[in-house]
């Protein structure tokens, strides 16, 4: 079993109903869903397109998937969650827009989020006792990326290389595309199909914990926290979580 701490919301919400039917699953229930119809391409050339972050579930990473260490268990991690966002003050993201990272589309923020920095390094160091050392083989699959060698102190210290100042938020909408003019058909359609969401404010009060039940199962949503802290905003808290460590 292993767990992570994603940027989600409410099934209701628009981006997110947007979100899953672009990856044509809901990881409430993980049923199926019919992906929208992009002109040029098949149903099933869209389902493998976007084949692995429909198994992730739409989100933005925060803490990413991790074990349990010894001694650890799923109610004490929900329990932590509930705490974490009682203390977390909701806030906003000015926009979000589509973006290439990597031959891969994502909806990112569309300018300098600190504070969203912020919420997901607090994320990182406040959940990090529950999370297991990774094994040789998760360092070696990690490793298969070109990684800095401050990414690669990430990934040996805190069990994944893009966080802190290597972060860059991103909800993932497809698989490495190789053709250019594929991924820049199928990013014309990511637009239009979020467009209503775009234009921001995309309102940060709740986070998702997810788990993936067998490794290279679905992930599905366990719960959905929202954030309920009156006066801790994400900055606030990430200077805290840092004195604290």
């Amino acid at each position: 079993m292993r767990y992570a701490i994603y940027f989600a919301t409410e099934r209701s919400a628009p981006l997110m109903e947007l979100g899953n039917a672009w990856l044509g699953r809901d990881p409430f229930n993980g049923k199926s869903i019919r992906q929208p119809h992009i002109e040029g391409f098949s149903h099933a050339e869209i389902e493998k397109m976007t084949s692995n972050p429909s198994r992730y579930g739409f989100h933005g990473t925060l803490k990413a998937p991790f074990e349990l260490e010894v001694g650890q268990t799923e109610a004490a991690l929900a329990q932590a969650c509930r705490d974490f966002a009682s203390r977390i003050t909701p806030f906003e993201l000015k926009a979000l827009t589509v973006s290439e990272i990597g031959g891969f589309l994502a909806l990112v923020p569309a300018g300098d989020e600190a504070e969203l920095s912020a919420f997901a390094s607090s994320c990182v160091r406040y959940f990090e006792p529950f999370r297991a050392p990774l094994s040789e083989e998760d360092l070696i699959r990690r490793r298969q990326s070109t990684l800095t060698k401050a990414q690669d102190k990430n990934l040996v210290q805190w069990g994944y290389p893009y966080i802190f100042d290597e972060f860059r938020f991103h909800m993932t909408l497809s698989n490495k595309i190789e053709h250019d003019n594929d991924r820049a058909d199928l990013k014309m359609a990511a637009l239009r199909h979020f467009d209503s969401v775009l234009a921001g404010p995309v309102p940060v009060t709740s986070f998702g914990l997810y788990f993936e039940e067998n490794r290279g199962a679905p992930f599905r949503v366990h719960t959905i926290f929202q954030l309920t802290g009156a006066d801790m905003p994400s900055v606030a808290a990430q200077q805290l979580f840092e004195e604290q460590a």
